[in-house]
């Protein structure tokens, strides 16, 4: 690990056998049924639409496109959509969350072209009040947007840079699997407002060394958590919460926290992404791919597709699918707009410590 650089890996967890005795949070059924508390005053549900096509009643379309500009590959990739994401945002102002992991990797973030590609598109439907909005795991969110190449969209585009970690926040509770009791964790108002805010996720296709892959979801359930920076509230980083302890925990928390915190909608980046040791420490992958779609977990379901990793092994989103009320987690109820995904499907390759990213299907036991 490169020094000075502090992230969320394998390395901070304990033995499993801190875990709860003969836990449920291995049963998607019964981890679909424990509900967490909030000091947030409306825990929000998914859409109507992703709970419709959830139960089979409509087809959740997710657009795919591919070609030689990055850019352009994401406009193209909105494009199918531009009537209901007009209607969507309607009056609300635009949170564009990239997934700056940390601030000096630029494989790990968010590339500007890509952000490029989605303000074009709201230009050309006339939706400018534009915010992009992070916390990365280390260090100023304002040093990544300058390292990043996001500066110039204030001119460009008119758009505001928020920094996350200096919003006012709520509280929610995430688990912790040494002991399993709620921890109260500081959340940005800003990504939960979702009456005034209309939240993208601009996604990355990569491998994680907790949950397997990090797709839009992800992007903004840990993006939300508040870290202090320079005393300014405490020595506290919240994203550690979120993490839960381990395999177990944190593909509990991910699906849990959906519920109040997911992207309404999920724009994924394939055009370069990360194998091997991701999030940060990865290595290319060439695919000249991108995802758009109003529905995040149907989003995230071709996102694995096209990484070539089996979606039910990938603990926060078999819980999501399972729920019932998150999204469409079924490819065969999933409308391709675009080339088939058999055409860009690649197979990534997975972290080193891939089985025991599996110990959440499994419920361990405390010495």
């Amino acid at each position: 690990m490169r020094k000075g650089i502090e992230i969320m890996t394998t390395k901070c967890f304990t033995s499993r056998r801190d875990f709860l005795k003969s836990s449920a949070i291995g049963g998607a059924a019964a981890a679909a049924a424990w509900s967490l508390p909030s000091a947030h005053a409306a825990t929000t549900t998914a859409t109507a639409t992703a709970a419709a096509s959830a139960k089979g009643t409509i087809a959740s379309r997710v657009s795919l496109a591919a070609g030689d500009d990055r850019a352009n590959i994401a406009f193209k990739s909105l494009e199918p959509f531009k009537k209901e994401i007009a209607a969507a945002i309607g009056a609300k102002r635009i949170i564009l969350k990239p997934n700056n992991v940390i601030i000096n990797v630029p494989l790990c973030a968010s590339h500007a072209d890509n952000l490029e590609g989605i303000l074009e598109f709201l230009k050309s439907i006339g939706k400018t009040n534009v915010v992009i909005a992070e916390s990365p795991a280390n260090g100023s969110c304002m040093e990544s947007f300058s390292n990043y190449g996001y500066n110039k969209f204030v001119a460009k585009y008119g758009v505001k840079l928020a920094n996350l970690d200096d919003d006012k926040f709520d509280t929610v509770y995430c688990v912790d699997e040494k002991d399993f009791q709620p921890k109260a964790c500081r959340m940005s108002k800003m990504l939960l407002d979702t009456k005034n805010n209309f939240v993208i996720s601009a996604a990355v296709l990569k491998t994680h060394d907790i949950v397997g892959i990090t797709l839009s979801l992800k992007n903004i359930v840990v993006g939300a958590a508040i870290k202090d920076q320079n005393g300014a509230r405490g020595a506290r980083n919240d994203k550690r919460l979120t993490h839960g302890g381990g395999f177990h925990g944190i593909s509990y928390n991910l699906f849990a926290l959906s519920s109040m915190l997911h992207p309404d909608l999920a724009v994924i980046d394939g055009y370069q992404g990360m194998e091997g040791t991701g999030p940060v420490h990865g290595t290319p992958v060439d695919q000249k791919v991108c995802i758009a779609s109003l529905d995040w977990l149907a989003a995230d379901r071709v996102g694995a597709e096209l990484m070539g990793v089996d979606f039910n092994k990938i603990g926060y989103l078999k819980y999501s699918a399972d729920a019932g009320d998150r999204g469409q987690g079924d490819l065969s109820k999933i409308e391709i707009v675009g080339p088939p995904i058999k055409d860009h499907a690649k197979t990534y390759q997975l972290p080193r410590n891939w089985d025991k990213i599996q110990s959440w299907q499994q419920p361990t036991m405390i010495a």
